[in-house]
């Protein structure tokens, strides 16, 4: 086990406090979820079953079935007699998460007259947060505030079923961040272009937001292609 997924698991124990004695698998897919969200865990890691379980408290029954939530969120493989693994995305992987996030995206920001104070507060505070990490040099930092960004963007919509896709969708777009050799290179652009497009939506333009938010994830699908793997 290398020392960087090493620590990755001992930052797991940090959230052993969240979870109650009524915890689910679910619960504990949601950690794992958000771990491949923030960057913790990168594509190809080995998530060991002592280690893990170890690390969160919990049994091995429970946390099998919540690395099935995983696979079957295709966020990781299960590969016979190795284990499981964090995925690696292929091309066709970001073509097609690419085309979820135009469909669900554009359709939210039309609805942008219409969002909630709560909405807008969370979208402004994700494009503050991105500002903030992009001042400091933290440049995985930016990536996940830009996640937090969209997935405000689709609050937008009030769904509740929404947001949770939206959740796995981000985490699993992830996956191909983590793959970038210069992540700056890649997102500091979009850090004005996430602040105009706040704007749009807080001044209710959802025309507009539509219009720059299809060029923008357009840009972001073509230039993401070009640091994958062939």
């Amino acid at each position: 086990m290398s020392p960087a997924a090493a620590d990755a698991f001992t930052a797991l124990a940090s959230d052993r406090g969240g979870l109650a004695r009524s915890s689910t698998a679910e619960r504990v897919a949601d950690i794992m979820r958000e771990r491949i969200t923030d960057g913790s865990l990168a594509p190809g890691s080995r998530l060991p079953e002592d280690a893990v379980g170890s690390a969160l408290g919990v049994s091995r029954n429970t946390l099998r079935e919540a690395f099935r939530l995983l696979v079957h969120e295709r966020l990781a493989v299960a590969e016979f007699n190795r284990g499981v693994f964090v995925r690696r995305l292929t091309r066709d992987d970001v073509i097609d998460l690419y085309r979820v996030r135009s469909l669900v995206e554009c359709a939210a920001v039309r609805r942008a007259a219409e969002a909630t104070p709560a909405a807008i507060a969370a979208m402004r505070q994700a494009v503050a947060d991105g500002e903030q990490a992009a001042a400091a040099g933290r440049w995985p930092e930016v990536g996940t505030a830009n996640m937090r960004f969209h997935q405000a963007i689709v609050a937008l919509s009030g769904s509740p079923r929404l947001d949770e896709f939206m959740r796995q969708v981000t985490a699993e777009l992830r996956l191909a961040f983590h793959v970038m050799e210069n992540p700056r290179a890649f997102h500091e652009p979009y850090l004005s272009r996430n602040r105009d497009l706040a704007a749009l939506i807080e001044a209710g333009d959802g025309v507009a937001a539509e219009r720059q938010l299809a060029t923008y994830l357009a840009d972001a699908e073509r230039e993401l292609l070009a640091t994958q793997p062939a």
